[in-house]
């Protein structure tokens, strides 16, 4: 992309920001609690004052945030973020409870009202959770609230989570068919590399996945879960959903917020993926693999085509008719995924010649490549 067009593409991100009715603002650990403090209420009451602004001046925002554990810490008197999953949901649960007070006592200031919102992964991935979380998202904001959303820590395992909150928050800027995003952190944008090395580059706009070639970026800090690896996978499923993205740091969140600078802006993609594709994608939990040969890899990935029974080497997992499964080549990398017509049983009896299939193992239009 040649300079005036990634001008004209920054600064059509950041007025979509600047102007958004609806807003989802991601909030990460490091930006309002600390170890053994827990949560910070001068840094929060910041916060919350650069948001009331923006609700002030006629926007709905939906704040996604991070902290839970952390600020359990140090009423449980525990040194550090946990290891063990089961301590992890312990201190979640106590860090639940301060950050909804925290939370609410800071937006009562401005005569608002919060509403807590904790997401698993069924939430997203079942249709009917998802419908219901939807209808009390907008009808939270409809009645003037401030939904304040986490992900349900206290009951999640190790395999079965959404993993962070900058996923989350992508996830519900879809739900509620958000205008913008914006991602906060402790970090004032996405850098070609670590930002405190010597010549470290902080890109302005991302309108491609081109725009990341070269790019490293790692996990986050020992009280969070995130970082900026996952706000590029965050901002790569906004882009999917047709939302703009703002990546900066708290410190600079009124400009963000208010203004729509500072930053890396993300474009969105020019044609956003349907609701059934991006929930195909990126939010249902997948129940199986499909492991496919090099003629099938090409036949969905490239050549956009449904999945016959000819190309499965194997089929991994309990699923069922109607389940996401995913596609992965002979090497166990994953191409794409889709909605499987047949339970593994069946596809386990056509694969050792004891059944035939009377239509594609995945139809194209169940196909959503990678």
């Amino acid at each position: 992309m040649n300079t005036l067009d990634a001008a004209a593409a920054s600064a059509a991100v950041r007025e979509q920001v600047r102007s958004a009715r609806i807003l989802v603002v991601k909030i990460g650990s490091s930006a309002f609690t600390g170890a053994g403090v827990g949560v910070d209420t001068v840094k929060l009451d910041s916060l919350v004052d650069v948001i009331a602004g923006r609700i002030e001046a006629g926007g709905k925002v939906l704040v996604v945030s991070s902290g839970a554990v952390a600020a359990g810490l140090a009423p449980l008197g525990l040194p550090r973020r946990p290891q063990d999953h089961l301590t992890q949901r312990a201190a979640a649960s106590v860090g639940q409870s301060a950050l909804a007070l925290a939370w609410g006592a800071s937006f009562a200031r401005y005569g608002k009202v919060v509403g807590q919102v904790l997401l698993s992964v069924h939430d997203f991935s079942i249709r009917e959770h998802n419908a219901n979380a939807q209808r009390t998202l907008h009808r939270l904001i409809a009645l003037g609230a401030v939904p304040v959303i986490n992900e349900n820590d206290v009951v999640s395992t190790a395999t079965v989570r959404l993993g962070d909150n900058d996923r989350v928050a992508a996830l519900v800027a879809h739900l509620v068919g958000a205008e913008a995003l914006v991602l906060l952190s402790d970090v004032d944008g996405v850098y070609d590399r670590n930002p405190q090395e010597q010549g470290a580059v902080r890109l302005d706009v991302v309108a491609s996945e081109a725009d990341l070639d070269g790019v490293t970026a790692k996990g986050g800090s020992g009280l969070g879960t995130g970082g900026m690896a996952s706000k590029l996978r965050a901002a790569r499923m906004a882009a999917d959903a047709g939302v703009p993205v703002l990546v900066t740091s708290a410190e600079r969140a009124a400009e963000a917020l208010l203004e729509g600078r500072s930053g890396t802006a993300f474009a969105p993609r020019a044609q956003r993926l349907s609701a059934r594709k991006f929930w195909i994608r990126h939010a249902a939990e997948p129940a199986g693999s499909l492991f496919l040969d090099d003629g099938a890899v090409r036949a969905v990935a490239t050549d956009r085509r449904s999945l016959l029974i000819a190309g499965v080497k194997r089929a991994v997992g309990e699923f069922r008719a109607g389940d996401v499964v995913v596609f992965a080549d002979q090497h166990g990398q994953q191409v794409a995924r889709g909605v499987a017509a047949y339970g593994a049983v069946d596809l386990s009896e056509a694969l050792a010649g004891r059944a035939e299939l009377a239509k594609p193992v995945v139809h194209v239009d169940d196909v959503v490549p990678f």
